[in-house]
Parts: structure tokens; sequence; C-alpha cells
């Protein structure tokens, strides 16, 4: 995936006014994000895959696998689909039924 900013004249020198490289910073804070989600993703789904006694598989040890087989099952879901998910389930208020 190629991920391209625009970032205008004004905010530029905002950005410059604390940072020495824009584009290595947006470059460190997606890897980042990036870790923070594999660390989240590692720690639940193997504690989940433990848990699942129809999973009788071992857990791969390395990155691809591990994703592959996690996103590849029929419970998993992205956070867009548990965003969508929760608030369909949020009860419905006096207020909001107006």
């Amino acid at each position: 995936m190629k991920i391209q900013l625009t970032v205008n004249e004004t905010d530029i020198k905002v950005l410059e006014y604390n940072l020495y490289d824009i584009k290595l910073w947006c470059e460190k804070a997606l890897e980042g994000q990036i870790n923070f989600c594999w660390n989240e993703m590692r720690s639940q789904w193997t504690t989940k895959l433990m848990n699942d006694d129809s999973f009788t598989d071992s857990i791969p040890s390395n990155k691809t696998d591990f994703v592959n087989l996690v996103t590849a099952r029929s419970d998993y879901k992205t956070a867009q689909q548990r965003n969508e998910e929760a608030e369909t389930q949020q009860p419905v208020t006096e207020e909001s039924s107006e």
C-alpha cells in the first residue's frame, strides 16, 4: 500500500517548528503504530487460540504466518468491523429514537 499525504505550506511551517524531518517523523509514526498493532494482535490472538479447544494446530512463530492464520479465521474482524458491530449493538435510548 502506498500512502500519500498533502500538507499545505502553513502546516509545513508549523511542523518544521518542532520536527527536523517531517517525512522521517511520518515514517517513524507509522512504524510505531504497526509495532503497537502487531503486539496487540499477537497478545490477544495467542491467548484466544490457546483457549480455543477446536484449534489444535501449532501457533506460528513468525509474523507473516501468524497474521495469515488469524486473518483467515471466521471469527477475525478488523477494527472497522468491530466498530460497526458495536454501533449496531448499542441500545436505542429515548433521545436517539426521536
